[in-house]
């Protein structure tokens, strides 16, 4: 065998073993570092409030949109709060995790929600222009609880596969 294809062997093993997949879960690297808080069953707290289906964007969001918002849905999702860069760059969630991942969000990176089922979304404030502004602290929510299993209350977006939940109730007084 050549060089070529034994490092290519190699690196799908590693690769292989590397994101190998827990019984019924998509998550990367399940078993390299547990939450810190928490767990799927019994999350460490909630964030957000509850959202309206009637009503499910604030006033702030309604009046930025080009015509109308696009749609969006209540949700409420139970994951761990992880740093969406680092999770979908190298794999890294967890109490291993925690001290990186509260520099990357405290750094503007953005931050995610990962699902029990390897699920992630992308966390924002819902409040447009406030967020717009400077004027809300769910950012601040979430370096508090990086690596806690939380219970997210939202408005659900998605757009070509990317799925987001705005996060409504962190405009600062």
């Amino acid at each position: 065998m050549s060089k070529r294809t034994i490092l290519a062997i190699g690196t799908t093993t590693v690769l292989a073993a590397g994101i190998a997949l827990a019984q019924g879960t998509r998550i990367l690297y399940p078993d390299w570092s547990a939450p810190e808080k928490g767990t799927y069953a019994a999350p460490h707290g909630d964030l957000g409030e509850k959202v309206s289906a009637d009503q499910p964007w604030t006033t702030t969001t309604v009046a930025s949109a080009i015509d109308k918002p696009l749609k969006g849905r209540p949700m409420t999702v139970v994951g761990e709060i992880i740093d969406y860069s680092c999770y979908l760059q190298v794999g890294k969630h967890g109490k291993k995790h925690r001290d990186c991942g509260q520099k990357c969000i405290r750094a503007g990176q953005p931050v995610g929600l990962l699902a029990k089922d390897g699920t992630i979304y992308l966390l924002m404030d819902e409040e447009h222009d406030p967020r717009r502004d400077g004027l809300t602290n769910f950012r601040q929510a979430a370096v508090e609880h990086m690596a806690h299993v939380m219970k997210i209350n939202g408005t659900f977006s998605e757009v070509a596969g990317q799925k987001a939940l705005y996060v409504k109730g962190f405009v600062k007084q």
